[in-house]
């Protein structure tokens, strides 16, 4: 069952396209980090799913419904960038308020995390640091008791240990509630650490999805003389040639040349690879590993 199904989404601000011909799958229980430079449509695709705005073109399905309607909204979280919070509520009314919004309430997802924090309920949300505002914003999503977690570039302002913090409690809920989670990062660790799922986009266009594993068994490193002819047959998606050999990164292709090694890249190497490419001459929009 896939939790999120868009076909042929576009989004425009305006003249400019943030989204455009996004088909997309997403499958349940699955763990998704979202991954482009800024202005990619990251955002736009995370607020098109949530139902905060409308699609320009095309469809998005979450849930089998609408995004945002009454049918969906219970079973949808967000949180979205840098984790907004009334700043002169005291954290016991904000919690108050977000309990009476939703008819799955779990308070003691709240009470625990708070207790873990050491975070007092009378503390004003903006007296807390970057981090408790975060694990915070988080515990309030988790409360709901979501189906579906869409996280905006939620630890893009954290120091390492709170990150760190942030993480580990995400995958204690993953473990614990089988919830859906799409989060959009900058941080390719924090895809190796927390995800099964990558999607890749580009200007407003979709360069890569599929599961991590398979995506990285798609592709290869190539390593070989700087004058050698590339393996017949053969995408190169990036890489670099200097003086003394090339380096290339490709969809995974048997390579009988002796003259070539071939090496297994890491998730760094085929996500940078594939941002370097120009989105319209992009070889391999959606990666199909079966």
């Amino acid at each position: 069952m896939n939790v999120v199904e868009t076909r042929s989404l576009g989004r425009r601000y305006g003249r400019r396209w943030a989204l455009q011909q996004l088909d997309l799958d997403v499958p349940e229980h699955a763990v998704v980090g979202l991954v482009g430079p800024n202005g990619a449509g990251k955002s736009t695709l995370l607020h098109l799913v949530a139902g905060l705005i409308d699609p320009t073109e095309g469809s998005v399905s979450v849930l089998g419904g609408t995004p945002g309607s009454t049918a969906v909204l219970p079973d949808v979280a967000f949180v979205a960038q840098d984790s907004p919070l009334p700043k002169r509520a005291r954290v016991r009314e904000i919690a108050a308020i977000a309990a009476g919004m939703n008819v799955r309430w779990d308070q003691a997802v709240v009470d625990d995390r708070l207790a873990e924090l050491r975070i007092d309920e009378s503390h004003r949300a903006g007296e807390l640091s970057g981090g408790q505002r975060a694990q915070f914003a988080l515990a309030l999503a988790l409360a709901k008791r979501p189906k579906l977690l869409l996280l905006d570039e939620p630890v893009a302002s954290l120091d390492p240990l709170a990150r760190r913090g942030f993480l580990q409690s995400l995958m204690a809920a993953v473990a614990d509630g089988g919830v859906t989670v799409v989060f959009s990062t900058h941080l390719i660790d924090d895809l190796q650490r927390t995800c099964d799922h990558l999607v890749v986009l580009g200007q407003g266009s979709l360069l890569l999805s599929g599961s991590i594993d398979e995506i990285v068994q798609g592709h290869a490193v190539l390593v070989g003389p700087p004058d050698r002819p590339l393996p017949r047959g053969c995408t190169i998606v990036g890489g670099h040639r200097s003086v003394g050999h090339q380096h290339l990164v490709a969809v995974s292709t048997p390579v009988i040349d002796p003259a070539w090694q071939v090496q297994t890249p890491t998730l760094d190497e085929i996500v940078l690879a594939h941002l370097a490419l120009d989105p319209e001459q992009h070889p391999v929009r959606h990666l199909e590993v079966v």
